[in-house]
């Protein structure tokens, strides 16, 4: 039998069935294109199917479903097309699971009609096969959602992928795409089974011919990167997908309106986005066929049936924006013809690869990757032009989670995403179109999508409409909240009490399914969600914590991370550090893609001072979360308590002045520390004190001009609040010893990081004429204008005689005397320390007015050195018997000489 084995496997993947496949006359390119069709009840009632899932003769209900059927298929195959029917029916296994549970509509068969038993055998129930499979689903310590439909139909499909596969060269992908479903069935993602890297490695360079294989493949890493919350991976593969396809995008600004009453044109930004083109100048990918395909979906959109749009019906607000200009601020950009109020428009997968980048919907700054203001012109984009059911349900909800935090469009929002839950059961379109680019987005399922509903209503202060969702969704954790939020923490207590105890019944399904399952075999299958209630009833019951959290942990044959991070919370929060990190480590063991778990065990050890397991900790904590700026800062806090072998040590930390309390500290250490603290900076920007810490050391390894910038920060942050003591005078006066004290010999610049000057010379920014400019900005642009001090005055009195600038010298010593002791001396004042400090000023501002008044053209140094003696005299007629004041007197005598 002549197959077209790759040909029909870029079909399966891409959704769309080639037309250079001829499936009349071979079954098995039939049934492939039946599953590209959506017609899966033909694929799974299939003789091939009625093989592959023929029940065992021994099989019982205590079987795993791996034992409990055959998966062979008749060995008159040769190997090529039994691996071809292999995965036809473990994809139309795992497009039914994605049908019924988030695409919609329902299903037209059930698991018991796919399933075969021998007549003499009696058949195992779905509800039985149901628990079997939530249990089975389980992983990394965290439960499957216990109602999702038919997850029979999933496990199948992971059963049926993990058989070998020779001559399939795309299983692999398959694989990618089971494990994507599987971490969305999960409570909280859990880490990748090993071999889940390994058998990604073939397909890298398994696409390369095909761009839109290579865009969709580069897509669905990305979407796996961002299950993990791996913004920084899942953008640069996000990115490469855009490239893959031809996609260019740029976000930019164009002139327009945004609200009703409007009248001058502003920059509003707009993003400009053209697929790539083919012959004949129409938006194109893959094969011809599917250019027609968009034609009709652009040119007859109208009439296939779409997630509704809600209007925004705003009094102020334009539903959309308005551009009164055809040409965007682009300058040399390659997209500048493209008018921003008439955009072509764009593939679906390329409207994917756009939605993508608009994942990370809590960003808050230009750090973090792209903000919400943003985010919208992408969503816009796409939306302008409906080209797909689910791209454009993904869309719509992406703008809803957009305009939940705004209060003119909070309304429509939470409209919206009910309108897109509504939709879910109906039939308005094909099956086929709706799962046509189901794995290049993250649609949520259907009980994620009324998660989020509730979580929105619970926002808006509507917290028994959020909890009578919770309690239909039976997600008992947010259910509690809602409890606690009402201070009804007994009914909260009752209802996690009563659904131990068996008085609360969790569904209909439940009750059946205990008929036909022993009470052990169900206790059995159902131990991680009883687990996590045990856990939950820790959490209202903080006197028996201990006890519910290790019985959880025992019942789940210790194997439920979540007991295990709620008792090392519990131990830490109580000053038990000992067994806090015991707990945390057997949590992290089991699941350890947890960041604030880490966060917690780092914690831990500093409080008992093993600063290397400190270190090992807050390491995987900035692993997880690149941006997590707390765990930088701590990170570099244990690399200053380690030796040079990387052993803890017992030394303080540095001083305010920048020297460490104990030389054992090595400068590599020093180092890696400076280098945290900047990484963590990036995502912590207004954290002075990350900043305190950053200038601490940068002043240690010698990178003075980071230090400047530290204190800039500092000092920008809270001079309003605290005055002076936002300046570390003592790390000023190392900055300006650093150039007044190195040589101009540009041999002796030391550091790495060197610049040239207008002549040539190489200096070092750290030193010397290097470093110069920066500490003068800080004290002339940032210090000085805020915030004043005798030791600030006279710390910049000195770095500008460095510079011979004598006049500026001058006014900064007497600017320094104005805010000492002697310039505030008021008349009246008893305190004779005080007045002895006051007359050290004077005397030491009548030197310098004697060693820098002739230096300065025109100036009247005597004079004004005989004003202060005078000033200050008539201030302290009160200590005329103190032996200091014949002091007064000869200076005043010798001035009066002079002259």
């Amino acid at each position: 039998m002549n197959l077209d084995a790759e040909t029909i496997q870029k079909s399966l993947l891409l959704g769309r069935w080639d037309s250079s496949l001829s499936s009349e006359t071979n079954p098995v390119a039939s049934l492939a294109k039946a599953v590209v069709d959506g017609d899966f009840r033909t694929v799974l009632t299939s003789s091939y199917a009625q093989e592959m899932f023929k029940a065992n003769p021994q099989a019982s209900v205590d079987q795993t479903c791996t034992d409990l059927f055959s998966w062979h298929l008749p060995s008159v195959m040769d190997e090529q097309e039994r691996e071809l029917v292999q995965l036809i029916l473990a994809v139309s296994c795992l497009h039914a699971f994605v049908q019924v549970n988030w695409t919609g509509p329902d299903l037209n068969f059930k698991p018991s009609d796919v399933i075969s038993f021998p007549l003499d055998q009696s058949p195992i129930t779905e509800q039985a096969l149901t628990a079997k499979a939530i249990a089975e689903l389980a992983y990394g310590g965290e439960p499957a959602y216990h109602l999702a439909k038919f997850p029979i139909l999933f496990r199948f499909a992971q059963i049926i992928l993990g058989l070998p596969y020779v001559h399939i060269k795309y299983a692999p992908w398959w694989k990618l795409r089971v494990t994507i479903v599987h971490e969305h069935l999960l409570d909280e993602p859990a880490p990748l089974s090993p071999d889940v890297p390994e058998f990604l490695k073939p397909l890298i360079g398994s696409t390369t011919s095909d761009p839109d294989l290579t865009g969709r493949l580069l897509l669905e890493r990305g979407l796996l990167e961002h299950v993990f919350s791996h913004d920084k991976a899942a953008a640069e593969f996000f990115v490469h997908a855009a490239r893959a396809t031809g996609l260019r995008y740029e976000l930019t600004g164009a002139l327009g309106r945004r609200t009703k009453f409007q009248k001058n044109d502003l920059s509003q930004l707009v993003l400009l986005a053209e697929s790539r083109k083919g012959d004949d100048s129409t938006v194109q990918h893959g094969p011809t066929h599917e250019v027609n395909d968009l034609h009709t979906a652009v040119d007859g959109g109208n009439s296939r049936k779409l997630p509704e749009t809600l209007a925004l019906n705003d009094d102020t607000l334009l539903e959309q924006t308005e551009f009164t200009s055809t040409f965007a601020a682009t300058g040399q950009s390659t997209l500048s013809h493209l008018d921003p109020s008439s955009q072509p428009p764009l593939h679906p997968l390329d409207q994917c690869i756009l939605l993508s980048l608009c994942l990370n919907v809590r960003n808050t700054s230009p750090s973090h990757g792209l903000t919400t203001e943003q985010m919208s012109p992408y969503v816009t984009r796409v939306i302008s032009h409906p080209q797909n059911w689910s791209v454009h349900t993904m869309a719509l909800l992406l703008r809803s989670r957009l305009e939940a935090s705004r209060t003119r469009t909070v309304e429509r929002s939470t409209l919206q995403l009910q309108a897109l839950i509504d939709q879910m059961p109906t039939a308005d379109s094909e099956l086929a179109e709706r799962l046509l680019y189901f794995h290049s987005i993250p649609l949520p399922s259907k009980w994620e999508m009324e998660r989020e509903l509730a979580l929105r209503f619970l926002s808006l202060g509507v917290v028994r409409s959020a909890l009578e969702i919770f309690e239909r969704l039976e997600m008992w954790e947010e259910v509690v909240k809602c409890w606690q939020s009402m201070e009804r923490n007994d009914k909260a207590i009752a209802i996690v009490c009563d659904l131990l105890e068996g008085r609360k019944e969790e569904a209909d399904s439940v009750i059946a399914k205990g008929k036909d399952i022993s009470t052990s075999r169900r206790t059995s299958m159902d131990t991680v969600r009883e687990a996590k209630l045990w856990c939950l009833l820790g959490d209202l019951e903080p006197d028996k914590a201990v006890e519910h959290y290790e019985h959880a942990w025992k019942l789940s044959k210790e194997t439920s991370g979540r007991a295990m991070r709620s008792l090392g919370a519990h131990y830490f929060s109580r000053g038990e550090f000992g067994d806090a990190i015991a707990c945390l480590q057997r949590a992290v063991a089991i699941n350890p893609l947890m960041s604030r778990t880490w966060f917690v065990l780092g914690c831990a050890y500093i409080r008992l001072e093993d600063w290397e397991g400190g270190r090992d900790a807050f390491s995987r904590c900035v692993a997880i979360d690149d941006e997590d700026a707390e765990s930088w800062n701590n990170l570099a806090t244990t690399y200053l308590r380690l030796d040079e072998a990387g052993k803890a040590t017992h030394y303080g930390p540095p001083r305010k002045d920048g020297t460490q309390t104990d030389k054992a500290i090595t400068f590599t250490n020093k180092t890696l520390a400076f280098r945290a603290l900047k990484q963590g900076l990036k995502h912590s920007y207004d954290n002075w004190r990350m900043w305190s810490n950053y200038m601490i050391v940068a002043v240690d390894v010698g990178e003075l001009s980071e230090a400047c910038r530290a204190q800039a920060r500092i000092v920008e942050e809270r001079a309003d609040k605290v005055g002076v003591e936002s300046v570390d005078e003592q790390v000023l006066e190392r900055l300006v010893n650093a150039v007044t004290q190195a040589s101009d010999d540009p041999d002796h610049a030391v550091t790495a990081e060197r610049q040239r000057d207008t002549t040539g010379d190489v200096r070092s920014p750290n030193e010397g004429r290097g470093l110069v400019g920066t500490v003068l900005d800080l004290l002339e642009r940032t210090i000085l204008p805020r915030v004043s001090s005798p030791r600030i005055f006279r710390t910049y009195a000195r770095l500008l005689t460095w510079q011979s600038r004598w006049e500026d010298a001058l006014n900064a010593h007497l600017n320094a005397y104005r805010c000492g002791p002697a310039g505030t001396f008021e008349k009246g004042e008893t305190d004779i320390e005080k007045w002895h400090e006051a007359v050290t000023d004077v005397g030491e501002m009548v030197d310098i007015l004697i060693n820098f008044g002739p230096r300065v053209e025109g100036s009247n140094w005597r004079h004004q050195g005989r004003s202060i003696l005078r000033t200050f005299i008539g201030r302290s007629r009160d200590f005329e018997d103190e032996p200091e004041w014949s002091r007064l007197s000869e200076m005043l005598d010798w001035l009066r000489n002079e002259e």
